[in-house]
């Protein structure tokens, strides 16, 4: 039987337990398997032949939600709209469903704001202030609460109970039971005044309102939902970032002439023009020039590779030599950059549901404390306590069970502990990954540009018999100079560092991928390759050099043999150097109880080398991976029960951060790489990894922490509101000393400190 794969978007979703709810029903669905991903959104539905994607559709819209088909990988982004509002012009327009919280966020507020200082401070109510306080709650119990209460509703129709259905209860409840009191009881009368008692009274709770709590609730939940729209919003910004990296337009060779046209009007069999330091349009084959091709927004390895006639070349990689005339192989959605960006996708889609604490608890608290204020309304009317007893009896056990403390809990501490991040170069995505950081126990680490500096760099000199190392390097730099070539600049720079200005340069001659050869201070000069030294130049190593080209090279590093004057002189060592701080930070995360593993696409040699210099075992290098098999690696570890972490700067490692239950990018690498992660290091110091592991710990500790006070609170004070002893206006005042509590146990985050003894 066939069958067909197809990614729904979903839309309504509130928490973990909705994306739980639409799961179960299309899975009810005959031969359909279905995975929905609450974090991205998005619902993964294997379809059975016969069945179509209209009926998943269908389905999902049956269950109270939104599904739409994603706009494809590589569609063209639209440019983004500016909004004042969101940070400035030229910045990207809020989502329309983040703005539409932050508007609801920023209204109530400010409503809510004299309706809290009326009711806390006595001495401020003047005549008739209750009616106030009622016009200014009034809108944002309505209309600030409206998305808790129609998301009630839904889950009501549907037989289910939520967070938002105890949101939307406390507040109903806390509002009604005000305006029972403001039109029918005792606190309607312009010289009311809002007293404090510990104990209530019979029948007191009809002078009574609690508009306060019903306000303040609405603007804690919405604050918390807000920054967790915001944060989830980001989900899709790893593939946008893919499609930015592409050539927008192009040299087209066409009927004998150039002409630039968008890169999307190529097609397969287009002959294209690539010029040094532009971007190759799409994948292609060389069919004129030869160059030397930056891949390393790709692969991540600093070395350029040289390419001639017959060579494949990727789009998106940078032209860093000569001219190439490039036949288009794969256009599209058929490139390498393409296949990337779908490798993203799925790694990021395949991450289990954010199962959020307090959602996890809410599926058997909600259910439990309805049916206690229902039993407690029953029983007080039964025993002949009357109506009036018997409602404030249930309203406080609906008041003090409602989650206010528990809606910033995860806000307030991440809150913290996102901004201290900030301070150290940590940025934390989103409460989700949070969980993680305290599960994982292998860290996988890229090599170049996560261990390493990135960059080439002159290591060492090693003059032949009888040659003077300055003179070496001053004629070696003097004739890489002239050269585009990576591996040159990084002699050219070591030679300027260590022995000043270099002579001018005459008749100089490159050959690709080989060598280059020039006239310098009336010597002819020759560098490049051992081989090319001796074949072409008559040039060969002594003994004593090839040893030392053979124990270079071992190592990994590229090595540069220059000769002049009919003679070989010496070599020049280049390489990617291992960062100060790495073999402290290898150690330290070694300390958290993690494993390190070194994964990269270098060769064996190098890898092994730059293991041992920062104190990897052998056993954990795992080396000459492409992109896909970097993503493979992951799962590997993960199907063999390993909770993973990947560290990472380059495209090339954007699919397996997102597969990795923890993926954190180099702030200094690439905005792909940055994207599909979940922690950002903005530094490039391996020990930012060290940081924020600890401080992500630290911080789930907090929420932890204060979900526990939260839960503590209402558990401890429900059987005296049960019992008749605790004033609704007692409830709403233990409910605000809990959110208290929390936010002040969140701010012990700010002391947090970084094992670099960065202090902001």
């Amino acid at each position: 039987m066939t069958q067909q794969a197809v990614d729904l978007q979903i839309g309504g979703m509130t928490c973990a337990s909705c994306a739980a709810r639409i799961e179960k029903k299309l899975n009810r669905m005959p031969g359909v398997q279905a995975s929905v991903n609450y974090a991205t959104e998005k619902a993964h539905v294997v379809l059975p032949e016969g069945t179509e994607v209209a009926a998943a559709i269908a389905t999902v819209e049956a269950t109270g939600y939104t599904a739409t088909l994603p706009r494809p990988i590589l569609e063209p982004a639209r440019p983004p709209d500016t909004d004042p509002a969101a940070g400035g012009a030229g910045e990207p327009a809020l989502d329309p469903e983040v703005a539409s919280l932050r508007r609801r966020l920023v209204i109530s507020a400010a409503l809510t704001l004299p309706v809290l200082v009326l009711a806390m401070v006595a001495p401020l109510q003047f005549d008739n202030w209750q009616w106030l306080s009622l016009t200014l709650a009034a809108p944002v119990v309505v209309w600030g609460a409206w998305p808790f209460h129609r998301a009630a509703w839904t889950n009501l129709r549907h037989g289910a109970a939520t967070m938002d259905t105890l949101i939307s209860l406390g507040v109903l409840a806390a509002f009604g039971w005000s305006l029972y009191a403001l039109f029918f009881g005792g606190a309607g009368m312009p010289d009311m005044r809002m007293t404090f008692r510990l104990l209530p009274e019979p029948g007191a709770g009809a002078d009574e309102i609690y508009l306060e709590v019903a306000a303040a609730v609405t603007v804690f939940i919405l604050a918390g939902r807000y920054f967790e729209a915001r944060a989830k919003k980001r989900s899709g910004a790893a593939l946008r970032a893919l499609m930015d990296m592409g050539a927008k337009d192009v040299s087209v060779l066409r009927e004998g002439r150039e002409q630039r046209v968008p890169v999307d009007q190529l097609v397969v069999g287009d002959r294209f023009v690539v010029r040094p330091g532009e971007k190759i349009a799409t994948d292609g084959q060389v069919i004129e020039g030869a160059s030397a091709v930056d891949a390393s927004l790709l692969t991540g390895e600093p070395v350029p590779i040289e390419v001639g006639p017959g060579d494949a070349v990727t789009g998106a990689t940078v032209n860093a030599g000569g001219r190439l005339v490039v036949r288009a192989t794969r256009i599209g959605t058929d490139t390498q950059l393409a296949q990337m960006a779908r490798l993203v996708e799925a790694a990021q889609s395949g991450k289990a549901p954010v199962q959020r604490l307090a959602d996890r608890v809410s599926a058997v608290f909600v259910p439990v404390v309805i049916a206690l204020a229902v039993g407690t309304l029953g029983f007080w009317l039964g025993a002949g306590a009357g109506a009036e007893a018997a409602f404030t009896a249930a309203v406080a056990v609906l008041i003090i069970a409602c989650p206010c403390a528990l809606g910033l809990a995860t806000p307030t501490a991440l809150l913290v502990g996102t901004g201290r991040g900030a301070q150290l170069g940590i940025l934390i995505k989103g409460p989700e990954v949070l969980e993680s950081t305290r599960r994982v126990d292998t860290i996988v680490l890229d090599k170049t540009g996560t261990i390493t500096t990135g960059r080439m760099t002159l290591v060492e000199v090693i003059p032949g018999a009888g040659t003077d190392e300055a003179e070496l390097l001053r004629l070696a730099g003097a004739l890489e100079h002239a050269s585009e070539h990576p591996v040159a600049a990084a002699i050219v720079d070591g030679a300027r560092d260590r022995v000043g200005d270099l002579p001018a340069v005459e008749s100089f001659v490159s050959t690709q991928g080989l060598g280059v050869h020039a006239v310098v201070d009336g010597h002819a000069v020759a560098a490049g390759r051992a081989s090319w030294l001796a074949q072409e130049w008559a040039q060969p190593l002594d003994a004593e050099l090839d040893r030392a080209r053979r124990d270079a090279e071992s190592a990994g590093r590229t090595v540069i043999a220059v000769g002049w004057d009919g003679a070989a002189r010496g070599l020049l060592v280049v390489a990617d150097t291992v960062k100060p701080t790495s073999a402290q930070a290898i150690a330290e995360l070694r300390g958290l109880g993690l494993r390190p593993v070194l994964l990269t696409g270098d060769n064996a040699a190098a890898a092994r080398a730059v293991a041992a210099e920062v104190g990897i075992d052998p056993a954990d290098v795992i080396a000459e991976v492409l992109p896909a098999d970097k993503v493979r690696t992951v799962a590997d570890f993960q199907h063999r029960h390993a909770i993973v972490a990947m560290v990472g700067d380059g495209v090339n490692d954007a699919a397996a951060l997102a597969q990795a239950d923890l993926g954190l990018a180099m702030g200094t690498g690439t905005d792909v790489a940055i994207e599909a992660s979940d922690l950002t290091l903005v530094r490039g110091d391996l020990r930012a990894a060290v940081d924020a592991i600890r401080l992500s710990r630290r911080t789930l500790g907090t929420i932890k922490g204060n979900l526990f006070w939260a839960f503590a609170y209402n558990v401890a004070a429900l059987p005296l509101a049960m019992a008749g002893l605790l004033n609704p206006l007692i409830a709403g005042a233990a409910m605000a000393f809990s959110s208290v509590f929390v936010v002040s146990n969140s701010l012990r985050l700010r002391r947090f400190k970084a094992v670099s003894g960065r202090t902001a």
